[in-house]
């Protein structure tokens, strides 16, 4: 079945191209399982190709603007149904309340900046609008975040796309192969990002006992 599911996605991009990228980009940053890894990097294969009708750059950006519209999508329908609401019926719509509340302690955690190493995680950046609607933070500071998270992670699957596809000619016929070699190639990309958001903790917890100690 995701066999199947992951044939199908790739030759959205393949045979759709740019919109291809956006629509099921669209579809990653929302409540749908769409791996970013099926999508990015062979659109970045392609886009390689002798007389390709797409280009690297191209692609990012096609991948921000899906990444952007999905995740607007997901912050205006948390911001209207509530909390309760996600809480109750999540779990219907591949949003279990386990996995909601990881969201929210995450953003909690790092602010708005949460927001934006998110989109470097597993799982969480598909949720991160959720809780971000839900407490209502400032939209012109998602909108940021998120496009500023988006287009580097596109930019990085892009790379790695592109990397792997020179490495392994013909990859694209093996769906699972190429998600394996992406996963692995990111795995640094990841562990950084988790260090940069450990760092930042840090950092806003001193400034804050720093502050409250010159305020006594």
């Amino acid at each position: 079945m995701l066999h199947e599911l992951i044939t199908i996605w790739m030759g959205w991009v393949v045979d759709w191209g740019y919109w291809g990228v956006v629509l099921l980009m669209a579809m990653e940053s929302s409540i749908l399982p769409v791996p970013s890894e099926v999508v990015v990097p062979p659109a970045a294969i392609l886009a390689a190709l002798p007389n390709a009708e797409m280009t690297f750059w191209g692609v990012v950006l096609a991948g921000t603007i899906g990444s952007y519209l999905g995740s607007v999508v997901m912050y205006v329908c948390a911001l209207w149904v509530g909390r309760p609401f996600i809480y109750r019926f999540g779990k219907y719509f591949f949003m279990p309340r386990h996995k909601v509340e990881t969201a929210e302690a995450f953003m909690r955690k790092y602010s708005t900046a949460g927001i934006f190493f998110s989109r470097f995680l597993p799982v969480i950046r598909h949720l991160i609008s959720i809780p971000a609607g839900m407490a209502r933070v400032n939209f012109g500071m998602f909108s940021l975040t998120t496009i500023t998270g988006s287009a580097i992670w596109c930019w990085v699957l892009a790379w790695f796309g592109d990397k792997v596809g020179r490495e392994h000619p013909g990859i694209l016929d093996s769906p699972e192969a190429l998600i394996d070699a992406v996963k692995s190639e990111s795995h640094l990309i990841v562990a950084g990002v988790l260090l940069l958001a450990v760092l930042y903790a840090l950092m806003k917890y001193l400034t804050r006992e720093k502050k409250e100690t010159k305020a006594e």
